[in-house]
This record gives C-alpha cells, structure tokens and sequence, in this order.
C-alpha cells in the first residue's frame, strides 16, 4: 500500500523537468535501485526538493508502503510531529503486531493522548518506532521520503535515527534532504542507514540557469541579463527563479551598468542580519557592492576610514567572507551585494559611486563610476566613456565595452558629436562580437525607430543580420530596405552585398551567386576605401570557391591575405585566417591547420570574440578529430558546444561536430540523438548548408551504430544536397567513404564502384590524397564484395600505409580493421582456388585494436574486440559434388553458402563480409532458390555431400 495520497508528484517534478542534475539524479536512483538509502544536501534554494520529489516519484511506485514528512521551522518545537507525519496514517495497520508497552507508547506519542516523553517512555518508543517499521517491511519494500530533516523535531529525529541504524537487511529505504552550508552534513548521515549515499547539490552553471528560466516561462530575457541572473544568483535555481520572475513583472530593465532589481523576497531572505551593523559600516558595504573588485584599500581611498574593522564587523555577521591571504573584500553571495545595493536609497548609490570614481585606479572603472553618479548629459562624462569604451574593446573585453557605449550613449546631448546613436550602434556592434545578440538586436532596432541618416539606418540593418546568426531567412524583408538606404554610396553598398553573399549560400544554397555578390562587395569596399568589408568579402569568396572546387580559389586566398590586414578581421572567424585554415585542413597540411587555428583562438581569446570563439574551438575539435586524437577532439567538442549554447551563436555547427566527435570517441547513441538534433534545427532556419553537414554526421553515426539502411538513407540525401548545391571538393564533407561502404554492406557494390569513381575524379582534380586513401579503401571492400580478396588484401595494406603517413590516425585504425577483418574471410571456392586454401596469415585485430586504443575511438574499439572474440571461420572444405552444387552461384553467394556450411551465423557473415545482416538474409533466399533448396539445413547437408530432404 502507498499513504498520504497527496504525495503523488505533478508532471513538472518528472526526473527529465529536473534542470542540471542529470548526474547525481542516475547516481541517487541507482543507489536507491541497489536498495541503499540517500541523503541530498546543500544549502537554501539550491533545489533538494525538486530532486527528492522526483526520485520519490519515479522510485516510489517499487515501495508497498511510502511514508513521508517534510518538517518547517515554525513547528520544529512540537515533539513527535514529524513522527506523527510518517506513521499516522498506518498506525492502526501495525498497532496489533506491536508488543503491549510499545503499542501505548506509540498511541500516546502520535495521538497526544497521555503525556510521553523520550525521558519517560524512551526506551518502548525507540523499539516501536523500529518495530511498526519492521511490520511494515514484513509486507513489502518501505520508502521514507522526509524534506527538511534540519527542522525536524528532536524527538522525531532521535527515533528515527535509532530505527534507521538498526534495519540492516529490512527493506527500509530513506530518501532525505537536508539544507547544509559545506560539509555539514555528517550529523544527518550518522542518523541514517549505514548504506546511505550523500549527494551534494551544488550551483547550476549558466546554461542551466538559462534552461529553468525557459523551462519557467521567463523566455524574452535577453542573453546578457541570463548572465547577470546567474552571476547575481551564484547558480542557486531558487535565487535564479526570483531573480527572472522580478525581471520579468518590472516596467523598466535596469540600466547599463546598475546590477538587477532583487525582489523584496530575496532581499529579507539575505539582509535579515543587516539590521545588526552600524549605520557607518552599512555605508561602507554600500561601497563595496557599487565596486567591481572592492578592497580594503579601495575602500580607504573612498573616504571609508575604518573600512577594515566595518568589514570585520559584516564578515562576523556572515555578510562578507574576507579573503584570508589577500586585500579582496568578498560577499558571502552575490546575492548579498545585489540586494544591499537594490535596498539602498539612490542618493547614497550615487554618492558611492561619486567616492569610487575617484579613487578606482582603472579608468575604465573611474568612467563607469562617473557615469552612476551623475544624472541627465554631461559631454565631458560621456567623452571619458566612450574613451573608455575603446580601451575595455583594446583590452578583449567587448562586452564591457557594449556596456561602456551604452552610458556614453546616454549622457550625449542629442546635438553632441559623434552622437547618442554612433555611441548605440558601436555598442551594439561590440555586442555583437561579445556574442550579446539580443542586446545588440534591441539597440539596433532601437536606433532604426527613429534614425534618418543612410549611415545610421545600414550599420543597424547589419546587425540585425550579424545578430540573425545562421536564421537568416528570418531577417529576409531587411535586405531590401537596407539596399534601399545605402543608395549610390559603395562603402555602404559593401556590406549590404557582403550580407546578401551569405543569404545567397545559407538561404538558397547557391554557391555560384554566393561567389558573385562577395566579388561584387569586394569590388565595391575597395572603391569606398573600406579595406574591412573588402577582406570579409574575399575571404567569404575564397571560401566558396575552395568548396566548388574552383580553379581560382588559391588566388582569392592570396589577394585575402595581402596587406595591409585589418588585426579584427585577420583573426575573425569569416575572416583570411580562417579562410586559410579551411584551406590547409582540407589540402591534408594538419599540423599546420592546428597551428593556424590555435593561433586564432588565442588571439581571439584575448580580443573577448566569443562568437569566433565558438567556432575556433569547434574548428579545433575537427582537427584533432582528423588527426585521430577522439578523446581530445571531443573534450573540445563538447566545450564548443557549451559555448554555443551559453551564447545562442553556433549551435547548429557545434552540435554537429560534436556528434562526430561522440560516434567517433563517446556515446554513439549520444551522437544520434546530436545528430537528428541538428538536422531538425538547420531544417527549421532554412540552412541548407548545414541542411547536409548534420545529414552527413547522423550518416556517420548510424554506420559507427550498424544500421548500415539508415547510413545510405542519410547519406544519399547528402550527396543530392551537395549536388544541387555546386559542392564538388570531397574534402568539405568526407561522407563518400562512409556511403561507399554501407553500400557495400547492403549488397549494392555496383552503386559504391560508381561512387568511388565519381568522387576519386574530383579528389584527384584537386590533389586531395587522403580523400584518394579512403576512397581505395572503400573500393577494397566493394573487390572483396565481388570475390577478389587478393586486390583487396593488396589495396588495404597500401591505403593504411598512405593514411598512417598522412597524419590520418582514426582513417588508419579503421583501414586495419577492414584489413584484419577480410584476412579473417574464407576465400570464394572455385577452380581458380584449390579448396582447403587460406589467406595470408591468421586471422589478427591486435593491430587495429592498438591503433583504435591510441586515438581513444571507443566506439570502434568495441566493434573489434567484438570481432576479435568472436571465433575464427575455417574456410570451407568440400568435395567435389559440393563443387559443383556451387557452380551455378555468383561470388557473393558463393561466399555466404561457405560460411553458412561452417555453421556461421548471419552476423558473423555480415561482419566478414562487410555487408549488413539484412542483406545476409537476402542472399541466402537467392542461393536456397537456385539451389533448390528450403534452408540453411540444407546447405549444411550439401557440404556433408547428403542430398536434401
């Protein structure tokens, strides 16, 4: 039986609604599966109910009996409350099994009737409380769910700590939460099961926040604001909730620069000590939440004359936790600072920050200080901050320098020069390059509402289209009103056509016009004198002609990479860089390609370019993945993707390298799951572009997975995509290889040949020679599909050979692998092979095996070690009615009928035939109707020179 019916959880505790806790969640309900007992921990609002709800959901329907309590602070004095909470609703169910003594102490502690006590009827209360449990048990598994075991009565909790030490094998579980600061949480253990698990919730990391506040309905927030919250919040989702639910009911988003409105719940729940300090050190602590990186000798020079002992005095309270090797003046929480700030009158902020413009030694620090503590325009404060501004940008810190413009934007006089809206637009454009779009999107559009200057209008069209990321079929009606307002002007023309180059390959695939209008921009920046805009265009050229496989691609790289160079553009993900380094990796120069884009990455690390950031360390993971480093290439991957999804920029393109890395060094099932992701994702924006790449990453997936039908459904889409898209370099995609082979596996070897001799014109065109190395040994796979292992043996020993030499690591592993796999096929048997014959040496995966093992592809080292264990086929030995029973079947059948009268079975067939099972099973039809037989039964007769029945 289950009590307390309203236990049962709603749909929004299910265990997949439980944000971020993905890990311990698998670890405290395998625990509790084991049978183990499990106590979460942590401190307030960090969501320990949340999660013991779930668990209690998912795992309380295994429990006959469920019994729970959850204890508040406001009766913790009542004894036996909690007590009363579990057993109450059972009692008349165990009464009658208890002994007499215990029974009435039981009665007496849970109705209130008579006057027990633990000092008094201690001993029978203890024996009853692990008695009644017992009983319970007796019936079946026991679940105690109990919330807030820290205001749990004494009482109730010494009892239950007495039973729960002393169940042993009963089938009693407890699932527990108690709100703890650090390690506190010992006392609580000692008090339950001895085989109970501690699980520590600690803060969710900013896409998580980020997730609970969608998963909440706080949606329209924008990026940097997400950040804030979780900054503000130090991860707690409690903190967080109210953080978005006080952003989301305001009429006012706060200023740039001013921390976020706390609401009047959080405020009471993180001050309620500050009423205990004195009026001067409250001021003092003012001055430090106004602060960036308060100290003790900031703090001083800000007129904060007794600074330390004031400061002693808050960290005595809890209110700030001194650095104890160090100057840093550190909250408890953010949460701390925020609301001491929200909670402050606006004349004392604004006096804090008159103190600290003077006595911060940054000046950029000093201007965004001046800037809070004046009101209305001041051109000598805005001039100091957008100085300002261009020193955060200098700096790498583009989102500060967003910030920065922002206020300079605010205190220019409409008449000031530059204006309020050249301060707007730099901000948004350094927005943009923070990866803040959403705030660069809104500044944009704010401009555009009244903005009359051609200039203005096309610098706010672009980064509307900047911030549309790769959904630029959601920004289409701009591109004509942005052409409209650059007029006759070629500067502004310029990056109105660089703009339409990108529409023209993301939204309608074409390269061709692509190409055009990105000539045509650079045409029109070098006329204008905009040697920006001209090297974005050349270098967008450069690239489409690499992946058309165009004759004048190396030139266009050439002209991109001339001085003068633009140092922002040179390092920029779309920029002559990286445009080089798509050109080395597809050329096969890998080290260099790693060189390059490291470079880049660190380059862009120190300018704050977050948006070519993702798209560095994704370029990075791809590398590595080519160079056969799995585990590198996915630790890489994997923080890509992070990245992306903290930012909104790249989520498509990290999800797909990601699955590659997954199926290639992780969780194939993982890489499936990121693969149909993407597909879904580019379908959804209209990129066709990466329409093909995912296509292309679930192919390779489900081939790593086996389902060699699903690998030719995926990939054929490819190759139609990329044909219809004018893609003709192999080297783009490297997806030829893996449909060659799946082909082969579902018994089309005549479609894989056309293939590979397709695609081997193209890479040959193109010097692309370790595209050539796996195009040979896919068609080493079709020779062997169609009986003729001796090329094929000859083919693959070369290829892994030319892969090996090529830096190809993972490629090399997986030529061994076929090679190890045909040494290990009987040969077809015929008269140009005496019966009897082997192939050249034993069966071995030792070779693929090691080179799978040094690039950490876990994924194919289990295909081997499968392989590799299964047991060897001896080749058919036949006589010669065998023989001729044979004659009449093609070398495939021949093949499958010597396996099958060695007694393999279809799987063990299809593995050494590089074929699928299903295609196993259709060449047995063929070969039972052409022999004129009904099964393998009979095969196996043929071979013992029997008739058929």
């Amino acid at each position: 039986m289950t009590v307390r019916r309203d236990f049962k959880e709603p749909a929004r505790c299910r265990p997949d609604l439980v944000i971020g806790r993905d890990e311990l969640f698998g670890a405290a309900h395998e625990q509790l599966a084991r049978g183990g007992s499990v106590l979460l921990h942590g401190p307030a609002g960090i969501g320990k109910s949340t999660v013991l709800r779930a668990l209690a959901a998912q795992y309380g329907t295994a429990a006959r009996t469920v019994l729970r309590c959850s204890a508040t602070e406001s009766e913790s004095h009542l004894p036996f409350l909690a007590l009363a909470d579990l057993l109450g609703l059972v009692l008349d169910e165990v009464s009658e099994r208890l002994p007499a003594a215990q029974r009435t102490a039981l009665e007496s502690a849970l109705t209130g009737r008579g006057e027990s006590t633990l000092q008094r009827d201690g001993l029978a209360l203890r024996l009853a409380v692990l008695s009644a449990l017992r009983a319970l048990a007796a019936e079946g598994p026991v679940l105690i769910v109990a919330d807030d075991l820290q205001w749990l009565d004494s009482a109730s909790a010494e009892l239950l700590g007495f039973a729960a030490r002393r169940l042993g094998d009963t089938p009693v579980q407890m699932l527990c939460a108690v709100r703890t600061e650090g390690q506190e949480y010992d006392r609580h253990l000692r008090a339950s099961p001895p085989d109970t698990l501690a699980v520590r919730l600690g803060p969710l990391s900013g896409s998580q926040v980020s997730s609970l506040l969608d998963h909440r309905g706080y949606t329209g927030l924008p990026r940097s604001t997400v950040r804030d919250i979780h900054r503000t919040s130090g991860g707690n989702p409690l903190f967080a909730l109210e953080l978005g639910r006080a952003l989301a009911e305001s009429p006012t988003p706060p200023r740039p620069g001013e921390p976020l409105p706390v609401p009047t719940s959080l405020r009471a729940l993180v001050l309620n000590r500050l009423g205990m300090l004195s009026a001067e050190a409250r001021r003092t602590l003012l001055v430090a939440s106004a602060g960036a990186r308060p100290t003790l000798a900031l703090l001083r020079a800000a007129g904060r004359e007794n600074a330390e002992a004031e400061t002693a005095q808050a960290a005595e309270l809890g209110l700030l936790a001194t650095e104890p090797e160090g100057p840093a003046v550190r909250f408890a929480h953010p949460l701390i600072s925020a609301a001491l700030y929200a909670e402050a009158p606006a004349q004392d902020r604004r006096a804090a920050h008159a103190a600290l413009s003077t006595a911060a030694c940054d000046p950029i620090e000093r201007a965004r200080h001046l800037a809070l503590a004046i009101t209305g325009t001041d051109p000598e404060a805005a001039a100091r901050l957008a100085e300002a501004a261009d020193r955060a940008r200098d700096r790498g810190a583009p989102s500060v320098a967003a910030s920065l413009g922002l206020l300079a934007a605010r205190h220019t006089p409409p008449d000031g020069e530059p204006g309020p809206d050249d301060h707007r637009l730099q901000a948004a454009e350094d927005a943009i390059t923070a990866g803040e779009v959403d705030l660069a999107r809104d500044i944009a559009h704010e401009v555009l509402t009244r903005a009359s200057a051609p200039t203005d209008r096309v610098r706010a069209w672009m980064v509307v289209i900047e911030a549309a990321g790769q959904a630029l079929g959601e920004v289409d009606t701009v591109y004509p009103q942005a052409l409209a307002d650059a007029g006759d002007d070629p500067r502004l023309l310029a990056l109105v056509r660089y703009q339409l180059a990108w529409r023209a390959l993301v939204v309608e695939g074409d390269f061709a016009e692509g190409r055009e209008e990105a000539a045509h921009a650079a045409e029109l920046a070098a006329r204008a004198a905009d040697r920006r805009t001209e090297l974005l265009a050349l270098a967008f050229q450069a690239q489409t002609e690499t992946l058309m496989g165009h004759p004048d691609a190396p030139a266009t790289i050439k002209r991109a990479l001339r001085e003068p160079q633009d140092p922002q553009v040179a390092c920029h993900h779309n920029g002559p860089g990286a445009t080089r380094y798509r050109w080395l990796i597809m050329s096969d120069q890998l080290p260099e390609a790693r060189g390059t884009v490291a470079a880049l990455l660190r380059e862009v690390r120190r300018r704050g370019m977050v948006e070519s950031e993702v798209h560095f360390v994704r370029l990075l993971a791809e590398t590595e993945l080519r160079s056969g480093h799995c585990g590198r290439a996915l630790d890489l991957a994997r923080e890509s993707r992070r990245l992306a999804r903290d930012s909104g920029i790249g989520e498509v393109p990290s999800a797909v390298l990601t699955s590659l890395a997954e199926a290639s060094g992780g969780d194939v099932r993982r890489a499936l799951d990121l693969a149909r992701e993407a597909v879904g994702q580019a379908e959804e924006v209209g990129d066709q572009i990466y329409v093909s790449r995912a296509l292309a990453a679930l192919g390779h997936a489900q081939l790593v997975d086996g389902d060699d039908q699903g690998t030719v459904l995926s990939l054929r889409r490819v190759r139609e995509l990329e044909q219809g898209l004018g893609i003709t370099d192999p080297a783009r995609g490297r997806w030829q290889g893996d449909l060659a082979e799946a082909l082969v596996r579902i018994g089309e070897p005549d479609e894989a040949q056309e293939l590979v001799d397709v695609t081997r014109q193209h890479a040959l065109r193109l010097g692309r020679e370790s595209v050539l190395a796996v195009l040979d040994r896919a068609e080493a796979m079709v020779r062997a599909a169609r009986g003729d292992h001796e090329a094929a043996l000859a083919r693959l020993t070369s290829v892994q050979d030319r892969l090996g030499k090529l830096g190809y690591g993972l490629e090399e592993a997986r030529a061994a692998f076929a090679l190890a796999t045909l040494r290990g096929t009987p040969r077809p048997l015929g008269p140009t092979r005496p019966p009897g014959t082997t192939g050249p040496g034993p069966t071995s995966y030792d070779e693929a095996a090691r080179l799978f093992r040094r690039c950490r592809a876990l994924p194919w080292l289990r295909q081997v070690e499968a392989a590799g264990a299964a047991p060897p086929v001896q080749p058919p030995s036949a006589d010669s009615a065998t023989l001729d029973g044979l004659e009449g079947l093609a070398a495939m059948e021949r093949q499958v009928a010597g396996l099958v009268m060695e007694g393999a079975t279809n799987r063990e067939i299809a593995a050494r035939l590089f074929i699928s099972v299903k295609t196993v099973e259709a060449t047995l039809t063929r070969v039972y109707r052409k022999l004129g037989i009904r099964s393998r039964v009979d095969i196996v007769r043929l071979a013992a020179g029997r008739r058929p029945k």
